[in-house]
């Protein structure tokens, strides 16, 4: 009997977007993704640097020449946002990934580590989590020299909380 778990074909989804001034220099980001379709796929894992997309949302991609596979557009919404947050080194936090875990932990929320070099913090918010209660507690952070933090994917959910 084959098992489910192994007939879910996991592919990398490629985006390419324009870098930004002090930030990194990287233009593609690859993000692990459940193939769909022969040319959808549903994002699993939360975007460091591509804006406009979410952990569970579906993209359409474009395979090239050489086998990579690459976004084209997003087709549909989870409903899920994409904040990250990056721990202001001379600030109370430090340079500590965990702290800033720790403080959003209160909401249910667990995010990724980008590298011990660059603490930056991505976390995927589900639909329906207390946005009011996150976005006050970012601002604070912020205001309060813990966090610098930016909205990579918001929802209309998002926005008017």
């Amino acid at each position: 009997m084959m098992d489910m778990e192994s007939a879910i074909e996991k592919i990398k989804i490629w985006f390419r977007f324009v870098p930004r001034e002090g930030w990194f220099p990287q233009d593609t980001e690859g993000l692990w993704a459940t193939r769909l379709d022969v040319d959808t796929a549903c994002v699993q894992n939360t975007p460091f640097l591509q804006d406009g997309v979410a952990e569970g949302d579906v993209v359409r991609f474009r395979t090239d020449a050489d086998g990579l596979h690459w976004a084209v557009e997003r087709i549909s919404s989870s409903g899920n946002c994409t904040i990250r947050v990056v721990p202001v080194p001379t600030g109370p936090l430090g340079r500590s990934a965990q702290a800033v875990r720790q403080r959003l932990s209160t909401f249910g929320l667990d995010g990724e580590a980008f590298s011990d070099d660059f603490p930056m913090v991505a976390f995927t918010v589900p639909s329906g989590t207390d946005y009011a209660g996150i976005k006050a507690l970012l601002a604070q952070g912020q205001e309060e020299g813990w966090w610098h933090f930016e909205v990579g994917c918001g929802t209309d959910e998002w926005w008017n909380a």
